[in-house]
C-alpha cells in the first residue's frame, strides 16, 4: 500500500493517523518523495509502531528531538516507538519506508517479544542511523530492500515479508548496543506526555493571549522546564511553536475562507497585523496575500 497524501496526517498529540490496514498483519509500505509534501516537509509525529527508511536517491534532512543530520543516498534510518521526528528535502528523493507494529512478531507477553522486542522498545534508543559502509548495517539496508521489493510485486507477500522482517530484527538486536546501564525510557516518556499536553493546551488556546506561564501550568511545571521539555522534544521553545501553530491556521484559513487578512490575524491570536504578516513572510517566504494567490 503506498501513501498518496502529500501532507501529513496526525493527531493533537502530533500522532501520525496511518491508512487503515488489516488488524492482523499491521504493516505499512511507503514509497515518497519529501519534497512532494507541503513545504517539502513531512512534519513531527509520531507513531507507536517502528519505522526504518531508506533514501534510494537524493537526501533527506532528518530531526529527531534536537538531533540534526543528514541522510545521503544509500543511508538508512531506524526510529524506535513514540519518537517525535520529521523530515526535509532541498530537493527531490525517494525514500522508501516501512512502519510496522512489533505484534506482527507475535503475542505481547510471547517469549520473542519479552526477550528480543522489548529490550529495545524500552531503551533509551530513540534512532539509529544505518550506514552502507557498516557490516551489519549494511546487512539490515539489503534485508529492507528485499522487503521493498515484494511490496513492489504484484500479489501478497505477508509470510515472506515477516521472514524478512525477522531476519531485519535478528540482524539490529544482535548488533545493536543494550547497555546494563541503559535504564527504561520512563523520563523520555513523562517529557513526551507533558509536551504532548502543552501542544494540546496550544491547539485548544492559540487564539487567546496565552502566555509561556500559562503553557507550563497545563502540566504544573515551571516556565524553565517548559523551555527544556520543548527544546529536548522539537527543538523550539514553547512561544515558537504557538506563533507557527496560529501561522499554520491562519494559512488555512487564507485558502478557506474570504475573510481579510485582518480578520484572519485577529482571529489566530495576533494582536498586531503588522508583525502577523512580517511572521507570516518569515515563515512561508512570501506574503499572506501571495499565499493565498498562489494557493489558489
Amino acid at each position: 500500500m503506498i501513501k498518496q497524501t502529500l501532507k501529513t496526517i496526525t493527531d493533537e498529540s502530533y500522532q501520525e493517523k496511518l491508512p487503515n490496514v488489516s488488524s492482523d498483519f499491521p504493516f505499512y509500505y511507503f514509497l515518497e518523495n519529501v519534497w512532494e509534501f507541503d513545504f517539502h516537509c513531512i512534519t513531527w509525529h509520531w507513531h507507536p509502531e517502528i519505522e526504518i527508511i531508506y533514501v534510494q536517491n537524493g537526501s533527506v534532512d532528518c530531526y529527531i528531538g534536537t538531533e540534526k543530520f543528514v541522510l545521503s543516498k544509500g543511508y538508512g534510518l531506524f526510529v524506535n516507538s513514540g519518537v517525535l521526528h520529521r523530515y526535509e528535502a532541498k530537493d527531490n528523493n525517494l525514500m522508501p519506508n516501512i512502519v510496522f507494529a512489533t505484534r506482527v512478531f507475535g503475542e505481547a507477553q510471547s517469549r520473542i517479544i519479552t526477550k528480543y522486542v522489548k529490550p529495545i522498545l524500552d531503551s533509551n534508543i530513540s534512532f539509529q542511523i544505518l550506514s552502507p559502509h557498516i557490516e551489519w548495517q549494511n546487512n539490515i539496508l539489503n534485508t529492507l530492500k528485499k522487503i521493498f521489493e515484494l511490496q513492489n510485486q504484484n500479489g501478497s507477500f505477508e509470510f515472506e515479508t515477516l521472514i524478512n522482517l525477522f531476519e531485519l530484527w535478528k540482524i539490529f538486536y544482535d548488533n545493536i548496543q543494550l547497555k546494563s546501564e541503559y535504564q527504561p525510557k520512563s523520563r523520555e516518556n513523562l517529557h513526551r506526555s507533558q509536551l504532548q499536553i502543552m501542544m494540546q493546551f496550544i491547539h485548544s488556546n492559540y487564539n487567546k493571549n496565552i502566555t509561556l506561564s500559562d503553557i507550563a501550568s497545563a502540566v504544573y511545571i515551571s516556565k524553565n522546564s517548559a523551555l527544556q521539555v520543548f527544546q529536548k522534544g522539537i527543538n523550539i521553545s514553547p512561544i515558537s511553536y504557538l506563533i507557527q501553530y496560529r501561522l499554520a491556521r491562519a494559512a488555512d484559513l487564507l485558502l478557506s475562507t474570504d475573510k481579510t487578512i485582518t480578520s484572519i490575524a485577529l482571529e489566530t491570536g495576533f494582536e498586531n497585523v503588522g508583525y502577523f504578516c512580517r511572521k507570516f513572510k518569515e515563515h512561508y517566504l512570501m506574503t499572506a496575500n501571495d499565499y493565498r494567490t498562489r494557493k489558489s
